[in-house]
């Protein structure tokens, strides 16, 4: 008689789960919850950039394109990184094109970090992160930024270096807090990056979603930074398309060589019809761009005007999608517990932060909100949220 056989996870997800994100919008639809949890815009991108994926693909653009990107989308990408930032990049060896800033970061972990090596992560985190750095077996090195303005901790920074480190993970403008770095903050992390020779991975995928004037400067225009950072974005934030999952990564060709090597071993191309599209978005839709960044900063007052009136505590952000709450002036003290009763408290979804830290304790009152809705759900939501003032 033949043994059974036993199936088993790896060990490489032990204590993964499934991602938070996934969890709380199943629960929204399952219990028709208003999801101010994941990240992703309910209404679409700008037309002309819509009409011209539809084009490609009714065109018979729909084959393999080359797995560092075709060449419009990267010369692109070096003109907005030129225009913006006034960072010159050679398209044909510093740029490549991801499926998304999610496999641009796991491939440059994959390609920069080795088993055994430390990368400093500031917490909160966007989740994927810590995935990303155990999966290639590496260990991550919490800096936790704390309320209310979740400031770089810098004597915590340079303590977390130890011999093993091999590179700092930074997300600025930081989801989930919506932090942006300050230029003394840029300061420190360049002169801590030059002094223990570190690589940094920068997560800037929010970088033109910012507010009240305040203007996001990328990591690879930092001196000190500029020749050993992969700065990391997508289309998917900037133009509301957050579906296409087009991504990409830049910075020095030795750099940028690592990430294609691991890329091109994990998806090797994708989303060939819409890398056309996204080129001409890169130059043509400013006036898009604009506007969303205008109706963000309305849409996240709204929502921290009226989370502030249901009673919670507010920390309002300076970019991104997302506000931070404080739980417990409304007599809550666990995140993950008030957010999985949240569509039975209030028919609405949210996202726990603690799970965005290593030591949840860290995180344990705090709660993220998405106000990249329509000024009517969100109304509609803090109508819900008006029941727990009780």
């Amino acid at each position: 008689m033949l043994g059974a056989v036993t199936h088993s996870t790896a060990r490489r997800l032990d204590g993964f789960g499934t991602t938070i994100f996934a969890e709380m919008s199943a629960l929204a639809a399952r219990t028709g919850a208003i999801n101010l949890g994941q990240g992703f815009p309910d209404t679409g991108g700008p037309a002309a950039l819509l009409e011209r994926a539809r084009t490609a693909i009714a065109g018979g653009d729909n084959q393999y394109a080359p797995g560092q990107g075709v060449s419009p989308l990267r010369e692109a990408i070096a003109r907005h990184q030129q225009r913006h930032y006034g960072i010159a990049l050679d398209p044909d060896r510093q740029v490549v094109v991801t499926t998304g800033a999610t496999e641009a970061i796991a491939a440059a972990v994959l390609g920069l970090v080795d088993p055994g090596d430390e990368v400093i992560v500031f917490e909160p985190f966007f989740d994927s992160y810590v995935a990303m750095v155990q999966m290639a077996g590496a260990v991550p090195k919490p800096v936790t930024l704390r309320v209310p303005d979740f400031r770089l901790p810098v004597e915590e920074l340079r303590a977390a270096v130890g011999p093993r480190t091999r590179a700092i993970l930074v997300n600025s403008p930081h989801n989930p807090t919506g932090a942006l770095l300050t230029d003394g903050e840029l300061a420190v992390l360049a002169e801590v990056a030059c002094e223990h020779d570190l690589v940094v991975i920068s997560d800037e995928v929010y970088e033109h979603l910012t507010f009240d004037g305040v203007r996001h400067r990328s990591l690879g225009s930092v001196p000190g930074l500029a020749d050993r950072t992969v700065v990391v974005s997508s289309a998917g934030k900037t133009f509301s398309v957050t579906g296409w999952k087009v991504g990409w990564a830049t910075g020095p060709a030795d750099l940028v060589g690592a990430v294609l090597s691991a890329k091109q071993w994990l998806s090797y191309s994708s989303g060939t019809p819409f890398q056309g599209a996204v080129a001409w978005a890169l130059e043509h839709v400013g006036d898009f761009v604009a506007g969303l960044r205008a109706d963000l900063q309305s849409q996240r007052d709204l929502l921290c005007d009226g989370l502030g009136e249901v009673g919670f505590t507010v920390y309002r952000p300076q970019g991104t999608y997302f506000a931070t709450t404080d739980i417990r002036p409304l007599g809550f003290a666990d995140g993950l517990d008030f957010c999985r009763r949240l569509p039975d408290l209030a028919g609405v979804v949210a996202i726990p932060q603690q799970v965005l830290h290593l030591d949840p304790e860290r995180g344990r009152p705090f709660v993220r909100w998405a106000f990249c809705k329509r000024s009517d759900v969100i109304k509609e939501a803090l109508e819900r949220l008006g029941k727990l003032r009780g």
